[in-house]
């Protein structure tokens, strides 16, 4: 009888190229170094510390817009520094490419906001630069001010913004995967040639959306495609997550609700042809930790006095679009259809939530399940997490940086690879394949496949080989 073998635990640090991400109020500790988030040795150091702790990933979200819905203003969102200044993150990765090897990147890019070319030219150069460490949080945009400032009339119909998603990433498969064959490049300087002519084919795309014709200017990177990443977990949002997603971000704080949440990912993908495990699903989490548990809750006594489970609030009413500050402490919240996001605003549906229970959950100023204890004690807990959800992995939140990265890596780190559910050591390849052990490219199963270009035949390709050689 063979043992069954353990699921390895895959971990993200889940971070924003900002002062306050989720845990809000926490830049006051007088260790907290997130002030220098627009230092380039900021993010290169955090780069390095990743990958000395064997980090799959760093995912750094990203927003259009600001969080202006509480109290209908901006005052709070500007004191607290919530999301707000918060720069463009894909200026960070090459910095941190060039000193890591195996720490993948992925970033969140707004397609509401972009054109399908230049974002597939910028996102190709990218898994250039990175080797194929490069991947993509595909995000459509909920916030009215972002349409605002962009110069938009308003935000799209939440499906409707979906349909113009699935069109631009159609255009975008065109792009990476339907424009240059494998082989097109030659370099071959005895012939002069650097690409195979034959090989390069124009891209024709007339869509609803959309409209492209041309070259693209990218020759295919290590992965072509970016790994996808998405977070869609309304009806529509995870119609299109589980076609396309290689990783789904969900929240959650009951296991029995995260293990449905799973099953439903699951039985969606093989529904659209995709097998079970084509998609690693990750939770969203907070640890707070110590060399033992009472260390750990005295550390956790410490970071509340910091932060400001207000500003808390005000970042969840602009994801549901609602200004909670409206509502007395013990006042039920009812539920109102908004165009934010569907998944966290069906709560209020199903759920009596008062402003109370809403503080209560964001004690470090942020929403995501928060985990305390030794080393031992929360790796234990995280083992548990996953074995009963049936979840991949876990976003890990900073509470004071750069500490909560440093103490997780030297305390939690060692606890699961002791147990046997961490790794060791970093396989060679690319983001996707140290994800999911098939190779650097999309599987055949996956939508892109019916936009890649084929070669041509052998013996035409040679015959023009003689034509341009002779």
């Amino acid at each position: 009888m063979t043992k069954e073998v353990q699921k390895q635990i895959l971990l993200n640090a889940f971070d924003m190229n900002s002062v306050g991400h989720i845990n809000h109020g926490l830049w006051t500790h007088p260790r907290d170094q997130s002030h220098r988030f627009n230092e380039l040795s900021y993010w290169t150091d955090l780069a390095k510390t990743l990958e000395n702790g064997l980090f799959d990933g760093l995912f750094i979200a990203d927003i259009t817009g600001v969080y202006d819905v509480y109290q209908n203003n901006i005052d709070l969102t500007l004191r607290e520094s919530i999301q707000l200044p918060s720069h463009d993150p894909t200026t960070l990765v090459s910095a941190m490419a060039a000193v890591t090897q195996h720490l993948g990147f992925g970033v969140t890019v707004n397609l509401s906001y972009e054109t399908p070319y230049q974002f597939a030219r910028r996102f190709a150069s990218l898994d250039h630069l990175t080797q194929g460490r490069i991947g993509w949080n595909i995000v459509t945009g909920y916030l009215d001010s972002a349409e605002r400032l962009i110069g938009h009339s308003g935000l799209k119909d939440h499906d409707l913004r979906y349909e113009q998603a699935e069109e631009f990433l159609q255009l975008c498969y065109k792009y990476w995967e339907g424009s240059w064959e494998n082989d097109a490049i030659q370099k071959d300087k005895a012939h002069r040639i650097f690409t195979h002519p034959k090989k390069v084919h124009e891209i024709r795309h007339q869509g609803h959306f959309y409209q492209s014709q041309g070259i693209f200017q990218v020759a295919p990177s290590p992965q072509r495609t970016p790994v996808l990443f998405q977070a869609g977990a309304s009806p529509r949002g995870l119609a299109f997550a589980t076609a396309h997603a290689e990783c789904i971000f969900i929240g959650g704080d009951q296991p029995e609700k995260i293990r449905q949440q799973v099953l439903k990912i699951r039985d969606q993908a093989v529904l659209r042809g995709r097998q079970a495990n084509d998609i690693k699903i990750f939770l969203g989490i907070t640890v707070v930790t110590g060399e033992t548990d009472q260390i750990a809750q005295e550390k956790l006594t410490e970071y509340r006095q910091y932060a400001s489970p207000e500003a808390g609030l005000a970042h969840y009413s602009s994801s549901v679009g609602i200004d909670l500050s409206k509502f007395a402490d013990d006042e039920v919240i009812p539920y109102q259809k908004s165009n934010s996001i569907a998944s966290v605003n069906e709560k209020f549906k199903t759920e009596q939530i008062t402003k109370n229970d809403l503080k209560s959950q964001h004690i470090l100023g942020g929403r995501y399940p928060l985990i305390v204890g030794s080393g031992s004690n929360v790796a234990e807990q995280l083992i548990q997490l996953i074995d009963d959800t049936g979840i991949d992995g876990f976003n890990l939140t900073r509470t004071v940086a750069p500490e909560s990265h440093q103490d997780f890596i030297a305390l939690v780190i060692p606890e699961l690879q002791q147990r046997g559910r961490y790794k060791t050591a970093y396989e060679t390849g690319s983001l996707r394949h140290k994800l999911h052990q098939q190779g650097d490219y999309l599987p055949k199963s996956h939508p892109v496949d019916q936009f890649r270009c084929r070669p041509l035949k052998q013996e035409k390709n040679d015959t023009y080989l003689q034509h341009i050689t002779a």
